[in-house]
């Protein structure tokens, strides 16, 4: 469960247009735009496995927390499992949130 402060912060996220989601998302981990992705515990086991590889691949830092509702809420989207965050500031205390 991702806490009120995480999901506000991906909200301002997404309203500074600091927010990568749905296809779009893949291809900003391979050029190396998104600083941190956030995948949802509700994902299927091939969408995880797909986007933990790329992203360790590319050494970007994931984590895999929340439902799909949170993380859509939070961003004002419908059926988003992952999202990708474009802003090294907002990545760093979505971090912090978390716990590392």
């Amino acid at each position: 469960m991702l806490s009120n402060d995480v999901l506000s912060l991906l909200g301002l996220a997404m309203r500074a247009r600091k927010i990568s989601h749905g296809e779009v998302l893949y291809n900003d981990i391979r050029h190396r735009r998104v600083y941190l992705v956030i995948i949802s515990e509700e994902a299927s086991d091939n969408t995880k496995k797909k986007l933990t590889d790329k992203c360790t691949y590319y050494h970007i830092d994931y984590h895999i927390i929340g439902c799909t509702d949170e993380i859509s809420k939070a961003i004002g989207k419908d059926n988003r499992v992952a999202v990708g965050i474009k802003d090294r500031g907002f990545a760093n205390s979505v971090k912090l949130k978390l716990g590392g």
